[in-house]
């Protein structure tokens, strides 16, 4: 599907196009810890050790490079608060409040189809 530029920064925006620069956008929205870090902060603004703790199994590099990135791409708002000790918090903004609908979608229909997609899932989900 290709959708024109209303910038006027492209001439068409085509996520098929090798060289598209929407290819950039669904490669940092797709990655996994993306969508589950957005659906953590769709309950307000977090600190990291609160987002660490809500999305068991990401190490600290990572949560670090995915919020950077969120926070490049316009998604999250990162406040510091002069505090000792340093009191950080990610918000997502306007934009990442509307790529939160989409992906919530996304996530219930995973968790809703797991065991067709997955027949043998371990038991564990909680």
């Amino acid at each position: 599907m290709t959708i024109a530029c209303t910038t006027g920064n492209h001439a068409q925006h085509d996520v098929y196009a090798a060289l598209c620069p929407c290819r950039d956008v669904l490669d940092l929205l797709a990655n996994k810890w993306t969508a589950l870090a957005i659906g953590a902060m769709e309950e307000g603004p977090q600190r990291f050790g609160a987002l660490q703790r809500r999305l068991q199994g990401i190490s600290p590099k990572v949560l670090t490079s995915t919020l950077r990135r969120l926070e490049d791409g316009g998604f999250v708002d990162r406040t510091v608060y002069p505090a000792v000790p340093l009191h950080v918090e990610y918000e997502l903004t306007e934009l990442g409040r509307g790529v939160a609908v989409p992906l919530g979608v996304l996530r219930a229909w995973v968790e809703t189809h797991l065991d067709t997609v997955r027949p043998d899932a371990p038991a564990g989900c909680s």
